[in-house]
Protein backbone atom coordinates (compact mmCIF):
# COMPACT_ATOMS: atom_id res chain seq x y z
CA UNK A 1 0.00 0.00 0.00
CA UNK A 2 1.24 3.49 -0.79
CA UNK A 3 0.72 6.98 0.47
CA UNK A 4 -1.39 9.40 -1.59
CA UNK A 5 -1.20 13.16 -2.09
CA UNK A 6 -4.64 14.74 -1.76
CA UNK A 7 -6.52 17.87 -2.81
CA UNK A 8 -4.94 20.27 -0.31
CA UNK A 9 -1.53 19.98 -2.00
CA UNK A 10 -2.89 21.78 -5.07
CA UNK A 11 -1.46 25.31 -5.23
CA UNK A 12 0.47 24.71 -1.97
CA UNK A 13 3.07 22.21 -3.23
CA UNK A 14 5.27 22.27 -0.15
CA UNK A 15 8.21 19.94 -0.74
CA UNK A 16 9.12 19.10 2.85
CA UNK A 17 7.88 15.57 2.15
CA UNK A 18 10.29 15.11 -0.73
CA UNK A 19 13.31 15.76 1.47
CA UNK A 20 12.55 12.76 3.72
CA UNK A 21 11.49 10.20 1.10
CA UNK A 22 14.10 7.40 1.11
CA UNK A 23 13.05 6.03 -2.30
CA UNK A 24 12.39 9.23 -4.30
CA UNK A 25 8.71 8.41 -4.86
CA UNK A 26 7.58 12.02 -5.49
CA UNK A 27 6.85 13.56 -8.87
CA UNK A 28 6.37 17.27 -9.52
CA UNK A 29 3.79 19.05 -11.60
CA UNK A 30 3.20 22.78 -11.98
CA UNK A 31 1.21 23.13 -8.75
CA UNK A 32 0.91 19.65 -7.21
CA UNK A 33 3.05 16.70 -6.14
CA UNK A 34 2.20 13.06 -6.78
CA UNK A 35 3.47 9.86 -5.18
CA UNK A 36 4.17 6.83 -7.32
CA UNK A 37 2.40 3.81 -5.82
CA UNK A 38 4.94 1.50 -7.46
CA UNK A 39 7.92 3.26 -5.85
CA UNK A 40 6.44 4.17 -2.45
CA UNK A 41 7.48 1.68 0.25
CA UNK A 42 4.79 2.80 2.71
CA UNK A 43 7.34 4.02 5.25
CA UNK A 44 5.20 6.98 6.32
CA UNK A 45 8.04 9.47 6.71
CA UNK A 46 6.40 11.96 4.33
CA UNK A 47 3.03 12.23 6.06
CA UNK A 48 4.10 14.19 9.19
CA UNK A 49 6.35 16.46 7.13
CA UNK A 50 3.54 17.90 4.99
CA UNK A 51 2.56 21.37 6.28
CA UNK A 52 -0.73 21.07 4.38
CA UNK A 53 -1.65 17.66 5.84
CA UNK A 54 -2.21 16.55 2.25
CA UNK A 55 -0.61 13.09 2.44
CA UNK A 56 -2.37 10.00 3.79
CA UNK A 57 -2.03 6.26 3.54
CA UNK A 58 -4.08 4.84 0.68
CA UNK A 59 -6.50 3.01 2.95
CA UNK A 60 -7.21 6.27 4.82
CA UNK A 61 -8.10 8.40 1.78
CA UNK A 62 -11.49 10.02 2.45
CA UNK A 63 -14.24 8.69 0.16
CA UNK A 64 -14.70 12.06 -1.55
CA UNK A 65 -11.01 12.03 -2.55
CA UNK A 66 -10.68 8.42 -3.77
CA UNK A 67 -10.02 9.78 -7.27
CA UNK A 68 -6.64 11.00 -6.03
CA UNK A 69 -5.43 7.40 -5.72
CA UNK A 70 -5.58 6.91 -9.49
CA UNK A 71 -4.56 10.51 -10.14
CA UNK A 72 -1.29 10.09 -8.19
CA UNK A 73 -0.48 6.92 -10.15
CA UNK A 74 -1.23 8.58 -13.49
CA UNK A 75 0.67 11.79 -12.83
CA UNK A 76 3.70 9.98 -11.41
CA UNK A 77 4.07 8.36 -14.84
CA UNK A 78 3.96 11.73 -16.62
CA UNK A 79 5.80 14.19 -14.40
CA UNK A 80 9.51 14.42 -13.55
CA UNK A 81 10.86 12.98 -10.33
CA UNK A 82 11.62 15.49 -7.58
CA UNK A 83 14.31 14.64 -5.03
CA UNK A 84 15.17 17.91 -3.32
CA UNK A 85 13.45 20.51 -1.22
CA UNK A 86 12.27 23.54 -3.20
CA UNK A 87 10.63 26.76 -2.05
CA UNK A 88 6.85 26.64 -1.89
CA UNK A 89 4.88 29.00 -4.14
CA UNK A 90 4.69 32.53 -2.72
CA UNK A 91 0.95 32.18 -2.08
CA UNK A 92 1.05 28.61 -0.70
CA UNK A 93 0.04 29.60 2.82
CA UNK A 94 -3.00 31.47 1.48
CA UNK A 95 -4.14 28.33 -0.39
CA UNK A 96 -3.49 25.93 2.49
CA UNK A 97 -6.86 24.71 3.73
CA UNK A 98 -8.95 26.01 0.83
CA UNK A 99 -11.42 23.19 0.04
CA UNK A 100 -12.16 21.61 -3.34
CA UNK A 101 -9.06 22.67 -5.25
CA UNK A 102 -9.14 19.98 -7.94
CA UNK A 103 -10.44 22.58 -10.42
CA UNK A 104 -7.09 24.41 -10.04
CA UNK A 105 -4.87 21.41 -10.79
CA UNK A 106 -2.47 22.18 -13.66
CA UNK A 107 -1.37 19.14 -15.61
CA UNK A 108 1.34 20.83 -17.67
Amino acid sequence: MAFVVLDNCIKCKYTDCVAVCPVDAFFEGPNFLAISPTICIDCGLCEPECPANAIVQEDKVPPEQHGFIALNAELAELWPNIRELKPAPADADAWNGVPNKLQYLQLD
